[in-house]
């Protein structure tokens, strides 16, 4: 695909028409201050100049108000900053609504193909049995989270929706009318929001989005591949965190856990109800419309009162009886409705989407200490006790843990959280909530503490219906992987509990944490290597592993272009079904609209099992490859280790960034950090924190710090050919030197180049911006392009634009922030300046955190 036509496609499409819709913007409801609209193109340009000559943000800022306004008051000055950063939100808005509304016509400029021309690729080779065979067992999970990265309230939401069709519709009338409304409608949450609110947000989305566009994409593969008994319900699955992830979120109880599952399934309850009301309208023949009606009032009843039940076959039978009258005594009358109506059940049971539990393995280290103390007369938890003796303990001591004999209310929460399991698949089925998630797995006893949980709260060993799943985060987690699963596969007990499961295991893998404490390129590679290891090992021990990743927006987290980087992870990694973590920005940018979801899908599913098909690269990779890989991916690290082993690493973040403003922006239930340690330490601070606060610095250091090193070492040893022949082969490597220039292309270092003069931080300043510049160079030079990004033209100039649309918020950050350093008696002023621009920084980058 022609890169000229690509960006003419995106002019015409998005640019133009932002254009022309950002002039509506003129006549914007803001109060006191008419001419915004006209003032905010001078203070972009004079950021613009000023950053790029040297000048700091203050001076900036000062300037502007001198030479093109008539404030006097301080008072004024900062009003009309508020308005600015108002402003910059809803033109954020406003673009995305044009993006996202150009997106079905922007496909074919992407060369990313769609299934029916991966099928037709794969009838060409003489693939399509072995194609069939695999799409027969083959699945794809997408699993929300509730990390806090969408500053978007739901009456922002609805509103964006409406505007989203009225751009498709380019009805002008109605854009200026919401955009009026837009303007009028705080973008604030007055409140943090409970997990109950994160849920239900998500909630929303299954609803009015994945309920039909699964179901299409269903339907659509079915009709690709011409078989209309084609049947795999688990193709695509959703799966669920908010209401389930306690880790380091004292919200999340056993209650909220509950209300959320039965949301879930109320509101399955509602999409079937109006599905079947549309269905109603076609099948009115005597003897379907009364099994219809019965089958309607029984989702009726149960949409409103979560005590009543309705299991599966009281949902399918009904329907499968029509099936036959249709097609005996009606001529296969309105089937292919019936049938895509029947299909959705299958997918979606009773449960909606399952609803994942994740703890922290530390929590239940206390958890199992402290009922073992009270249960067991001679156990002392302060004892080390051997690993023999505790496994005995865990796997055989007869305690029946109850709630009320516990005063710490996570102990409690632990029990409660276990014995409700049981209790949420008995109403919604057992795939309703049947994963427990272990945080910060490092060895064998973050499993099996856990399956002795369950025994101590009341799960005799054969009816543990529940797959416990240890997620390898750090680097220390991910290098002993291997041997704490070997170790489980070999225990007579695990080994037992996993045949109950169908010898199938999964297994979760974190980037974000594994980025944030080992560097971007050891993390990816670590992961990679384990996944090959582990995979390896399963095989040995006749179990199917499926990984599970943990995989966030920006690169820095595992995100970037998601299908690309399963497409690259090789021959030697199990491919049995691909699992993933979606938030915040990514749910709302990637999968927030019937086409966008229904394209991510079919590309996730593709790359999954296309083996290369769409790729000229290879994606085994040789040993001595594989040598030059470890090579790089040490030296990084090393570099990235030396960054934060430098006295200035936390400090920096905390005084010159935003990273403590996260926490008052009301964006998310989750605390910033994890514990209440008074004092900061690295370990405890969340990954989207970490990262959000260097991209709202414009560093995105986590996304590429280290690599510019480990290549020019390398080329100075006269061995760069060795780094640009894996980028030219290798599809890993190329995916993440690519994921990576997505980082850098979203840094802007002049933004804080003012910090070079600071006396404290001045030296780690020029540490960070001369690590991003020679990244950038030997980026460029292994890969031989002339720009970053070159081959994603696209998304280049989507970025670039909405880079343009933040810059006069992020100089008001910066201001904000150098005045916030003079400690002014109105202090708290500037912080609330600080948390504002947030939003529009984090909403314009939709992958920054």
């Amino acid at each position: 695909m022609s890169f000229k036509k690509a960006l003419t496609a995106f002019n015409n499409k998005v640019l133009n028409r932002y254009k022309i819709y950002n002039s509506l913007f003129m006549n914007l409801p803001y109060e006191k201050i008419s001419n915004i609209g006209m003032l905010i193109p001078i203070l972009f340009q004079k950021s613009r100049e000023g950053l790029t000559n040297g000048i700091n943000p203050s001076d900036i800022v000062a300037t502007f108000f001198d030479r093109h306004t008539d404030f006097k008051t301080e008072e004024e000055k900062v009003d009309f900053l508020f308005r600015v950063i108002q402003y910059i939100e809803r033109q954020v808005v406003l673009f995305d609504s044009i993006e996202d509304s150009a997106f079905p016509r922007l496909i074919k400029y992407t060369d990313e193909g769609d299934f029916e021309e991966f099928f037709s690729i794969a009838k060409a080779r003489h693939q399509e049995k072995s194609l069939k065979e695999k799409l027969g067992d083959f699945g794809v999970r997408i699993v929300f989270t509730a990390h806090p990265t969408q500053f978007y309230p739901l009456s922002v939401q609805n509103i964006i929706h409406d505007l989203r069709q009225a751009i498709s519709e380019n009805n002008l009338k109605e854009i200026n009318t919401l955009l009026q409304q837009l303007g009028k409608t705080s973008f604030l949450n007055k409140e943090k929001p409970t997990p109950i609110d994160e849920a239900r947000n998500i909630i929303s989305y299954l609803r009015n989005v994945y309920f039909d566009a699964i179901g299409q994409l269903y339907s659509g593969l079915k009709n690709t591949l011409e078989d209309e008994d084609y049947s795999n319900p688990s193709l695509i699955q959703l799966g669920f965190w908010p209401g389930g992830d306690r880790d380091g979120n004292p919200f999340v109880t056993a209650e909220i856990t509950r209300q959320v599952a039965d949301d879930l399934r109320t509101e399955l309850m509602k999409s079937y109800y109006n599905n079947l009301k549309t269905l109603r309208r076609r099948f009115t023949f005597r003897e379907v419309e009364v099994l219809l009606s019965e089958l309607s009032d029984k989702l009726y009843h149960a949409m409103f009162d979560k005590s009543v039940k309705i299991s599966l076959d009281e949902i399918l039978s009904p329907l499968e009886v029509v099936r036959e009258i249709l097609i005996k005594e009606h001529n296969g009358l309105f089937l292919d409705m019936l049938d895509a109506f029947i299909d959705k059940v299958h997918i979606f049971k009773t449960h909606f989407a399952s609803l994942d539990i994740r703890q922290d393995s530390r929590i239940h280290i206390r958890s199992v200490k402290q009922i073992c103390a009270k249960y067991i007369d001679d156990f002392n938890p302060d004892v080390a006790y051997a690993q023999d003796e505790m496994i005995q303990m865990l796997t055989n001591s007869a305690i029946s843990a109850s709630p009320s004999d516990f005063e710490d209310s996570l102990i409690v929460d632990t029990i409660r959280s276990i014995q409700q399991i049981r209790e949420i698949q008995e109403v919604n089925g057992e795939l309703g909530c049947n994963r427990y998630i272990i945080s910060n797995s490092e060895d064998i006893f973050a499993v099996m503490n856990v399956y002795g949980l369950f025994r101590f709260c009341g799960w005799k060993d054969a009816a543990i219906k529940v797959d416990i799943i240890p997620l390898f985060e750090t680097i220390k987690g991910l290098s002993g992987a291997s041997e704490t699963m070997e170790f489980l596969y070999n225990h007579p007990v695990y080994k037992a509990h996993l045949q109950r499961r169908g010898n199938r295991q999964t297994i979760m893998l974190g980037f974000s944490d594994g980025t944030k404490d080992g560097g971007y390129l050891k993390a990816n590679w670590e992961i990679f290597k384990t996944k090959e290891a582990l995979s390896k090992l399963s095989e040995q021990y006749g179990i199917k592993v499926i990984f599970f990743d943990g995989r966030g927006g920006p690169p820095a987290r595992g995100g970037g272009k998601t299908h690309r980087f399963y497409a690259s992870q090789g021959k030697l990694i199990a491919n049995n079904a691909i699992q993933l973590t979606i938030q915040g920005q990514t749910i709302t940018s990637l999968y927030g609209t019937v086409p966008q979801f229904r394209h991510n899908c079919e590309q996730l599913v593709m790359a999954g099992l296309s083996s290369g098909v769409f790729s000229n690269l290879k994606t085994d990779i040789s040993g001595e490859e594989r040598a030059v890989f470890d090579e790089l991916a040490s030296i990084s690290y090393q570099k990235y280790s030396d960054l934060k082993a430098h006295e200035a690493f936390l400090p920096y973040l905390q005084k010159m960034g935003t990273m403590k403003y996260y926490g008052r922006a009301n964006i998310g239930s989750r605390p910033g950090k994890r514990g209440n340690k008074a004092k900061l330490e690295f370990s405890d601070l969340r990954a989207i924190t970490f990262v959000g606060s260097w991209s709202q610095l414009k560093q995105n250091v986590p996304g590429y710090f280290g690599i510019g090193t480990a290549i020019q070492k390398l080329k100075n040893e006269g061995r760069l050919d060795e780094v640009k022949g894996l980028f030219r082969n290798v599809a890993f490597f190329k995916t993440l030197i690519l994921n990576s220039m997505m980082s850098i292309t979203k840094t802007y270092f002049p933004l804080t180049a003012y910090m070079k003069e600071n006396a404290e931080f001045g030296e780690f300043w020029q540490i960070l911006y001369d690590e991003c510049q020679l990244s950038r160079e030997m980026m460029l030079e292994i890969s031989g392009y002339q720009e970053l990004m070159e081959e994603e033209q696209i998304s280049k100039a989507s970025i670039a634009i909405r880079e343009d649309i933040v810059l006069p918020l992020l100089t008001i950050q910066q201001f904000a922030l150098q005045k916030i350093a003079e400690n002014p008696d109105n202090r708290e002023v500037y912080e609330k300046m600080v948390t504002r621009s947030l939003f529009g920084n984090v909403n314009a980058s939709r992958n920054s955190a």
